[in-house]
């Protein structure tokens, strides 16, 4: 009797993002705890400009070393796209007709911002027709864009802060128009792309109507994304909950919630704040009971108002005001043990391991096809 192959998990990583070297690292953090006894693991990197290559399996290639940050290298058998059947990949040598690497059996797209945690590569998986980890297309796409975000979590009831959407046209033909909307939210503002991630590309300014400062604040978000979102400041704790997929096909499971605390010399938890400084988090926050509970209610509620599957993390504002503010919902947090959302679900008592572990199953267990 021929002996039964291992599962075959194809890992995804890099893209075109802003957030390609922070995909590398959360890549070679889940690369070096899958359970290689059980699983066979096919690394597979995309390259900035696109490129889909075989590359090096080995967690230490994908690390953090004297400060310099991980990127796919253009080296390696490429992948040929389309793929020649549902989850079979074809490999590209130089010179040689393409041959087929095999069936994929789930795939994990380890993909922060736009080109991976958009929709985008989510819809390619669909027309695969391959399992993969993660939210589908259209909760990738509507948890990504923080307007239409907004707009569906104010549809189901749940508090957001006040903002204004700014799109390529609108910045170009009329801004006079849009310039007043931002002045009308008044105080401290923060500009930010709409469809980006780790808070590249966000300019805290201290008044909306300092118009010199604002559009600085436009252009600059406008170098990562034309569509821009400007939200108003809020005085109070930032609050993370992670959430996962039940097991069993119930409501979702969250995690004990945590309290950002942004490093002395940041203004607010900028991308260098998160990755390169001493912020911290304290796990549990400290709340009351009641704020809790109601913490918990809304990750659940925001995770299952936008169609989430798998994984997500919800921000929040506990304001000085006492109200809850669901900030944004993130449905591929950062993934390195460091990373909050790992942290919340060590804490809640799911390890590392078996919170990867948990994705795979939870994504073999969903059948290919509409979500």
């Amino acid at each position: 009797m021929a002996e039964q192959r291992k599962i075959r998990v194809a890992v995804v990583f890099g893209g075109r993002s802003s957030e390609h070297e922070i995909s590398c690292v959360t890549a070679g953090s889940v690369l070096s705890v899958i359970d290689t006894d059980r699983y066979e693991i096919v690394p597979i990197g995309i390259t900035r400009d696109s490129r889909w290559v075989l590359t090096s399996g080995d967690p230490e290639r994908l690390a953090i070393t004297d400060g310099e940050l991980p990127t796919v290298q253009e080296t390696g058998a490429e992948l040929a796209l389309p793929f020649d059947a549902a989850a079979n990949l074809l490999v590209v040598e130089p010179g040689e007709i393409p041959r087929r690497l095999g069936e994929v059996d789930v795939i994990l797209p380890l993909l922060h911002g736009p080109f991976g945690e958009d929709g985008t590569i989510q819809g390619l998986f669909e027309m695969m027709g391959a399992r993969y980890a993660g939210a589908g297309v259209f909760a990738s796409a509507a948890s990504m864009d923080k307007v239409f975000m907004k707009a569906l979590l104010a549809g189901n009831g749940i508090r957001t802060g006040s903002y204004v959407p700014v799109t390529d046209r609108q910045w170009r033909r009329e801004r006079k128009r849009v310039l007043d909307d931002i002045e009308a939210l008044g105080g401290v503002v923060f500009v930010k792309p709409a469809r980006a991630g780790s808070s590249v590309g966000i300019t805290k300014v201290a008044d909306a109507c300092d118009t010199d400062a604002v559009v600085a604040a436009v252009e600059a978000a406008r170098e990562h994304d034309p569509k821009v979102l400007v939200e108003s400041g809020i005085e109070g704790r930032e609050i993370e909950c992670g959430v996962l997929e039940a097991v069993d096909g119930g409501p979702p499971d969250v995690s004990l919630p945590a309290e950002i605390h942004v490093a002395d010399g940041f203004d607010f938890y900028d991308f260098e704040a998160k990755y390169l400084s001493t912020s911290s988090l304290t796990i549990p926050a400290e709340l009351s009971t009641d704020v809790v509970a109601e913490i918990h209610r809304l990750a659940g509620h925001t995770f299952d108002a936008l169609g989430c599957e798998g994984l997500a993390r919800v921000d929040f504002f506990y304001g000085a005001d006492g109200e809850i503010y669901v900030n944004e919902i993130n449905t591929l947090p950062g993934f390195t043990p460091s990373s909050a959302f790992p942290q919340m679900w060590a804490a809640t008592g799911i390890e590392y391991g078996d919170l990867v572990e948990r994705l795979i199953q939870t994504a073999l267990r969903r059948e290919p096809g509409l979500r």
